[in-house]
């Protein structure tokens, strides 16, 4: 464990010094914004924004957009940490677009989710990336726990934020959900009348995916009923001990009926013969994505509890009731999760659209320049937002 860990500073450390030297994020082009002229343009109570110090961010950083750190308090009272990007040239006495971006389940707003909202503001849109409750910089007692309840809060938690700048025109703020956060931005949407535009790249739907398992095939009765009790057994232990206990978010059954679940997301290496798709998720989280903050690079995994919430909540119930606002399904290809965007666009009712990237995996679409659509993503919002 204590190479692991060394082995993954180590390779933070590449990172910071790569995009120091690199991207420029140490020296920006732009004349930044004053924290305090932005803090004068919330209206929102409980929210802070300051500069955006000891930038930790694994992609490549634009150096003429400016980038600060946000704080806001979803309903439940969690405080969600963010940063929000700012359109190239920005002027505080415009009115702009925005958009709001979490994702992928188990990252954070250094990953996948900034760079998406660095693109959108490059396109003229401020743009907040947000840790997920509980996980990364965003508060919550209980860590690695997960809430498809909590998680679609936090979406209205950050129209909130946007909605209450100044700067914001408060009719025209659309949501993007990346892989596991895909569900809860739809799930947000559909309730959350002031989100005029829903996007989702690399979808999954969590609730079918930790309850019921890929293409809702995998569980028999009996094998649900084993996840179940193994739930409510973690309960009790944590509940007896007061103690954090981590465990797999998904979970297989043998064929003796035992639950297999793990308290790390990744050996230090892969074994021989591992599938694609897991070499695809590793070769993100721990290579050249890693981040110290995410679950899914580090060394332990979600809550064992963390599934519970799962079996209760089922996301997308009321995905029709979007309409007559658009959704747009971003997927590869090749993505493993392509079963996940092809379903719900079935359930959309129109205005609805589905981009199938040639040749693209489920983590190209985290991260790859020559395969993420930005400027049919940016048109989908551009139109619909207008």
């Amino acid at each position: 464990m204590r190479n692991i860990r060394k082995r993954k500073s180590m390779l933070l450390a590449v990172s910071m010094l790569a995009g120091t030297m690199l991207f420029g994020s140490a020296g920006s082009s732009y004349a930044a914004t004053s924290v305090g002229a932005l803090a004068e343009a919330s209206q929102m109570k409980n929210a802070s924004i300051a500069n955006l110090d000891n930038d930790t961010r694994t992609f490549k950083v634009d150096k003429d957009i400016e980038a600060k750190n946000v704080r806001f308090q979803n309903r439940y009272g969690f405080e969600v940490a963010g940063h929000m990007y700012l359109p190239k040239g920005f002027d505080k006495n415009k009115k702009y677009k925005a958009v709001v971006i979490t994702g992928p389940f188990g990252a954070v707003k250094e990953q996948a989710s900034g760079l998406y909202a660095q693109e959108m503001a490059k396109n003229g849109y401020v743009a907040v990336a947000f840790d997920q409750s509980m996980t990364g910089e965003s508060s919550g007692e209980r860590r690695n726990m997960a809430s498809p309840d909590i998680f679609t809060e936090d979406y209205s938690a950050a129209v909130d934020f946007v909605s209450n700048l100044k700067f914001v025109d408060a009719d025209r703020i659309g949501a993007v959900g990346i892989c596991g956060l895909s569900g809860m931005a739809l799930t947000a949407a559909s309730n959350d009348t002031r989100i005029k535009a829903v996007a989702t790249s690399a979808m999954y739907d969590m609730s079918e995916s930790i309850s019921d398992h890929y293409k809702g095939d995998y569980y028999t009765p009996e094998q649900r009923e084993a996840v179940k009790k193994h739930l409510a057994k973690m309960r009790d232990i944590e509940a007896k001990e007061g103690r954090f206990i981590a465990g797999a978010h998904e979970m297989a059954v043998d064929a003796e009926g035992s639950v297999q679940t793990y308290s790390t997301m990744f050996p230090d290496k892969l074994p021989e013969g591992v599938s694609p798709v897991i070499q695809q998720f590793y070769d993100y989280y721990v290579g050249r994505a890693y981040h110290p903050r995410a679950i899914n690079s580090n060394t332990l995994a979600w809550d064992a509890t963390a599934a519970y919430g799962f079996f209760n909540f089922s996301l997308m119930e009321n995905i029709k009731e979007i309409s007559p606002r658009p959704v747009l399904f971003i997927t590869g290809e090749n993505a493993h999760s392509k079963y996940f965007a092809d379903a719900a666009y079935e359930k959309a009712n129109s205005p609805k659209e589905e981009i199938v990237v040639p040749g693209a995996n489920h983590c190209d679409l985290y991260d790859q320049m020559d395969k993420i659509p930005f400027d049919r993503l940016v048109k989908f919002f551009d139109d619909n937002m207008k």
